[in-house]
């Protein structure tokens, strides 16, 4: 990992305490504002045009997560899956409750015929959702080739699939 940030990484706004006391919460939203299409191709970039081409759906988790999943399907002419949180999608083939630094969470998703995809987020800490939709694109029958966001927490990620690091944009240490 480069010790340079990404030059995007200056358009975030940093807020101290938010949703609770002690975390500092990257809000992605002024650099969506200002540097969407270069957001969008950054995170393009972090497949090669090889992968790109097996890929056949974009996987993006509620909410964020579908910002730039269905950017990106649109770019690359992909399809797009939700996952999402109970209640909120039909005929759920697979839900998963997975662990927060605060309670748990679960997340669902619709079934799948054997399509590779990419599961993207905005970002990465414990990867505890990450590995949630990483296990239900398996239970409902898709095949997971990558994962990506565009912000990692290096120090708490500790999160692969099936032995692939998810692949990240901007990174902080902290």
């Amino acid at each position: 990992m480069s010790s340079t940030p990404h030059p995007l990484a200056q358009y975030l706004d940093a807020i101290p305490d938010f949703p609770k006391p002690g975390i500092l919460f990257q809000d992605i939203f002024p650099l969506l504002k200002t540097h969407f299409r270069e957001t969008i191709e950054a995170m393009s970039d972090l497949f090669s045009e090889e992968e790109w081409a097996e890929i056949e759906c974009i996987v993006g988790i509620e909410s964020r997560g579908f910002i730039f999943a269905s950017a990106l399907a649109m770019m690359h002419d992909k399809g797009f899956v939700p996952v999402r949180k109970p209640g909120k999608l039909p005929n759920v083939a697979a839900s998963q409750t997975y662990g927060l630094e605060y309670g748990t969470d679960e997340l669902q998703i619709q079934k799948g015929e054997g399509q590779k995809v990419i599961i993207l987020d905005d970002l990465i800490a414990t990867g505890g959702s990450m590995g949630a939709a990483a296990s239900l694109c398996e239970q409902a029958g898709y095949e997971v080739v990558g994962t990506a966001c565009l912000i990692e927490l290096t120090a708490l990620n500790q999160f692969s699939f099936h032995g692939q690091k998810v692949r990240s944009v901007i990174q902080f240490e902290d």
